[in-house]
């Protein structure tokens, strides 16, 4: 007979072979991980300190929080935006959803974790959402897209209990389905509604975020629509997001990137490890370092000379919080930068703020503009909270020199002894006419004194 049979591997040869097998078919079923990835699960060092910040309340958007008890109230209002994007513009569902099924292995790469679902739900969800996103742009750019009964828009108004959750990381949708929803060939805007360019959804999303979110007190507050899309749509890195879209917007006044500069450190570690910092807004004050509002518009453009510290004007609100906390949440989670200019800024905040003192000088020198109820108290404690768990490269930090710079002022002898003479005697206009008046005094009896010598002489 021809041939030999191989005996297949048993515990003899390999008392391992089962669990072998097993381990090896789970490596064999593990995908690699995405480039693409960029809506991210906010790491528990940072949910922890503040869950409410990172979690929706009203609006499911995307996979992460779909089904949950509390959002299911918005599913059909979410239905209702598809139904009429689909009937105003005579659009085919079918089409979409072929559109959809194209792009769904780019879409679930979109994620670090694998998504759970079947392709249908996924196509499902996603799509819903999707539309919805773009009728609530559309709604929100020209008032002839609402209708009589919008709950969102209309009445009751609940535009303020949506607009946080479309801010939060885990709550996004990739940037780039939202612009393939604009497929010429499936999408035909009324001429009379826009002059539909090839920024149309770069336009309607700045629009939605320049309006409500960025005009009162951010970083490009003082830069025209028209520049800050400029700027975004010739950047070569592709907006991924609304959270990704906000941060360059912030960022769009920052010209260019600052030299990495050094900071002494006792640790190359988290941010919960004590580094060497700057010295508090009080002590600084006591060193006789002045206060000035930053006189440009980007927010992290502080800067120390001269014995001046100026600092861009920050106007919190109810919506600072989830808006710093999001945007800190995806910097610390991506893989497309290595700059971290606002967990760098949120962590010199958290330096130069101990106490409400510093609050308070803050406030008086009209660098800050506090909006929260709780007053100086609670602001000072959300600037505290706010870099908790922040990781940060100390050698790339972006404010090494001025805390370096502001460390040097305030261990000087002369800068010292100056504050206290100034303190102590220059503290109001009387106590300054005192002190001329006493040393006018000293220098006349002296020279009485000479005189007086000089002709016994």
């Amino acid at each position: 007979m021809g041939g030999s049979i191989v005996a297949a591997p048993t515990d003899t040869d390999n008392p391992y072979y089962t669990l072998e097998t097993s381990i090896k078919k789970g490596l064999d079923s593990l995908t690699d991980l995405s480039p693409l990835r960029c809506i991210f699960r906010v790491p528990d060092r940072l949910r922890r300190v503040r869950e409410e910040a990172y979690t929706p309340r009203v609006i499911s958007i995307g996979p992460f929080h779909h089904g949950k008890k509390a959002l299911k109230a918005m599913e059909d209002h979410k239905k209702r935006y598809l139904r009429r994007f689909m009937g105003r513009f005579n659009l085919e569902l079918k089409d979409y959803i072929r559109k959809m099924k194209d792009q769904e292995a780019k879409l679930r790469s979109c994620y670090p974790e694998s998504i759970e679902l079947s392709s249908d739900d996924f196509v499902r969800i996603i799509l819903v959402d999707a539309i919805f996103v773009i009728e609530f742009l559309l709604r929100n750019s020209k008032v002839a897209f609402r209708d009589e009964n919008d709950c969102i828009f209309g009445k009751p108004r609940m535009i303020e209990d949506v607009l946080p959750d479309l801010l939060i990381l885990e709550n996004q949708l990739p940037f780039f389905i939202l612009k393939d929803l604009f497929d010429p060939d499936i999408f035909k805007v009324p001429s009379e509604c826009f002059n539909r360019p090839d920024d149309f959804v770069e336009r309607l999303s700045i629009g939605f975020l320049y309006n409500v979110v960025l005009v009162g007190g951010t970083a490009s507050r003082g830069m025209s629509f028209e520049v800050l899309l400029k700027k975004i749509c010739s950047s070569k890195e592709e907006v991924q997001h609304f959270v990704d879209l906000l941060r360059k917007l912030w960022l769009a006044s920052l010209s260019n990137k600052p030299p990495a500069t050094l900071v002494e450190t006792q640790e190359v570690a988290p941010r919960l490890i004590k580094r060497k910092t700057a010295p508090t807004i009080e002590k600084l004050h006591q060193a006789g370092v002045k206060f000035e509002v930053g006189s440009t518009t980007n927010l992290f453009d502080i800067q120390f000379k001269d014995g001046i510290l100026k600092i861009p004007k920050l106007k919190t609100g109810d919506s600072t919080e989830l808006k710093l906390r999001n945007l800190i949440a995806f910097e610390q989670c991506s893989t497309t930068s290595d700059d971290y200019y606002i967990s760098d800024y949120v962590s010199l905040m958290d330096e130069l703020v101990d106490t409400p003192k510093d609050v308070e000088l803050l406030v008086k020198y009209e660098i800050v503009e506090n909006d929260l109820g709780g007053g100086d108290h609670e602001l000072s404690s959300l600037i505290n909270s706010l870099s908790t768990g922040i990781i940060y490269d100390s050698k790339n930090f972006y404010y090494g020199e001025i805390c370096g710079n502001l460390d040097k002022f305030i261990r000087s002898k002369w800068h010292k002894r100056m504050a206290i003479l100034r303190r102590n005697y220059f503290n109001t206009p009387w106590a300054t006419i005192s002190f001329v008046a006493a040393v006018v005094l000293i220098i006349f009896t002296a020279i009485q004194t000479i005189c007086s010598i000089i002709s016994l002489k």
